[in-house]
């Protein structure tokens, strides 16, 4: 089976995921705690930390709150074993909804981490430096400007934003753009920020994506793969101002962004089916339905193998049958031989019928001559 991009499927509206890095120590423990205050405060139906294989050093967190009042969100947090202790612990969620996402829903990145400054958690899975709720200052040589584009861009499970600065900011514009986003696209865009005099390096290191960012304006990067008819100018922000007012070109762009069908970064379709197939925080009636479904899946199995003995016990009693009839039937009369057929004639047998001819021949000469002699009278 083929692990490109371009085959694998595309990511549900009822989804919401993230990934990233918590540069921080005792993660199991900040998400605990998290975890505790939240149902504490009802913001959490409930949570649980499902237990683990003991030779794994990886953790599980399940927790389930309510959108809207009423529509239900299934949220599955995991650690991966740790790597190297100096580079953090990496993170990986998956939220599921009972309808498709909307962005004014609460972000569920903070109903596993603390939504605070001081606790780093936001830091991106594959690119040290880079973060969720801060800019991230592009750097000034053009080659490493290029390779962050590259290599925070493959795979990622991030909206990659890069943006341009027109004059330099005042305090409210060095704010990042994140915190102006509804919570439901807050921790899913990372912000790359391009100072005024980058614009031409920036769009030189933007070649390879096939995009050019406007002077004070913003754009998008592309998904890779693109999805068929991605037009990368519908996603190009002509101005971007700087002064902490709401940025509604940009949020239209990013919402249109977010809806297409783009394919599961890497590792995503396993993450949802994990939640789907081993989620362990079932509610009372989840519970009965899960009971029910087992019960009517063992009836289904039990009907089909009575259904198999019944077919394997008739075919075999016909077979009995035939084979007693077979042993009850009349020998059939035996076959007279066939005469040998005549082989073709031997030089022995030519011999044989030529030596018998010439035997024949000498005897008839001797009784003609024998008659002849009685017959004749000598002299008297």
């Amino acid at each position: 089976m083929s692990n490109s991009a371009s085959d694998r499927s595309p990511i549900p509206g009822t989804v919401w995921q993230a990934r990233g890095r918590h540069a921080g120590t005792s993660s199991e423990d900040v998400l605990r705690r998290t975890l505790r205050r939240h149902k504490d405060g009802r913001i959490l139906d409930d949570f649980a930390e499902p237990p683990v294989p003991q030779d794994t050093a990886g953790r599980v967190f399940e927790a389930r709150w309510r959108v809207d009042g009423a529509v239900p969100v299934r949220a599955r947090l995991t650690l991966p074993p740790p790597r190297d202790r100096a580079d953090g612990r990496a993170w990986l969620l998956v939220a599921e909804a009972e309808r498709p996402w909307e962005d004014n829903w609460p972000s569920p990145a903070t109903m596993f981490w603390p939504d605070e400054d001081d606790v780093p958690w936001d830091h991106h899975h594959a690119v040290a430096g880079l973060r969720l709720r801060d800019i991230n200052p592009l750097p000034e040589d053009d080659k490493a400007m290029r390779r962050v584009f590259r290599d925070a861009a493959r795979g990622s499970w991030s909206v990659h934003l890069v943006v341009h600065e027109a004059m330099t900011p005042d305090e409210r514009g060095r704010l990042p753009l994140a915190r102006l986003l509804p919570p439901g696209l807050r921790h899913r865009v990372l912000e790359h920020r391009a100072a005024p005099h980058q614009l031409r390096a920036v769009n030189w290191a933007l070649r390879d994506q096939g995009v050019e960012v406007p002077r004070g304006g913003a754009v998008l990067l592309p998904p890779q793969p693109a999805p068929d008819g991605y037009d990368a100018t519908e996603y190009a922000v002509r101005s971007v101002f700087l002064d902490g007012s709401e940025p509604a070109e940009l949020l239209d762009a990013l919402r249109r962004f977010t809806a297409l069908p783009k394919p599961a970064p890497e590792g995503a379709a396993e993450a949802l089916a994990d939640l789907r197939d081993n989620w362990t925080l079932l509610t009372l009636e989840e519970e009965l339905a899960r009971e029910r479904g087992l019960v009517a899946m063992y009836a289904e199995a039990l009907e089909a193998m009575t259904r198999s003995r019944d077919l394997y016990r008739e075919a075999a009693e016909k077979a009995h049958e035939a084979l007693a009839a077979y042993r009850d039937a009349p020998a059939p009369p035996a076959e007279r031989p066939a005469p040998p057929a005549a082989s073709a004639a031997s030089p022995m047998r030519q011999f044989t019928r030529t030596f018998a001819r010439l035997t024949g021949g000498a005897k008839g000469s001797r009784t003609r001559g024998g008659d002849d002699s009685d017959g004749v009278k000598g002299p008297s």
